[in-house]
């Protein structure tokens, strides 16, 4: 896992102390956080009531197991993206501040994981329902493609050239 900080020295050259560091970066994940779970929300609730629109129960097998993914990571997605804020409130004016750091920055990556997996998903089944199979799985993979190299491997990329700069 990628560990905020890691690498960065314990007072920085603004004149930041380890503690307003760690509340100035605590305070900026959450609220990327409340970020990406309004989105992930939005879909989330979508996917709740496709079940109960008409026409559901002609959605072919392939469609089902779809929409079951799609719900799934969502679900999984909301409940990392949501979990910092509420670990926050329960470990408020703790001395837990940079383990919640940590945590709410992995879980944030997992959140990610799984709201890229939701979307996947998602666009598969409408493309499937509306097209037809292969095109499904061609407007899948491209949103699995650009959700892969935009939130992970871009990043991963751009890490392992600072490591050589620095070197």
């Amino acid at each position: 896992m990628i560990e905020p900080n890691k690498g960065r020295d314990e007072e920085p050259e603004s004149g930041e102390s380890h503690k307003e560091r760690v509340n100035r970066e605590l305070g900026e994940l959450l609220q990327g956080l409340r970020v990406a779970v309004t989105g992930v929300q939005v879909l989330f609730a979508f996917l709740l009531t496709l079940p109960f629109a008409t026409g559901f129960h002609k959605l072919s097998s392939v469609g089902r197991w779809l929409f079951f993914i799609a719900l799934l990571s969502a679900a999984l997605a909301s409940v990392c993206f949501i979990t910092p804020a509420a670990q926050h409130r329960l470990l408020f004016r703790t001395s837990l501040k940079e383990k919640m750091l940590r945590r709410a920055n992995e879980l944030g990556i997992v959140g990610a994981g799984g709201l890229a997996i939701a979307m996947t998903s998602s666009v598969a089944l409408v493309a499937e329902t509306v097209i037809n199979a292969w095109p499904a799985a061609l407007f899948g993979g491209t949103v699995a493609l650009a959700s892969t190299w935009l939130w992970i491997l871009q990043p991963i990329v751009d890490l392992h050239r600072i490591k050589h700069v620095t070197s």
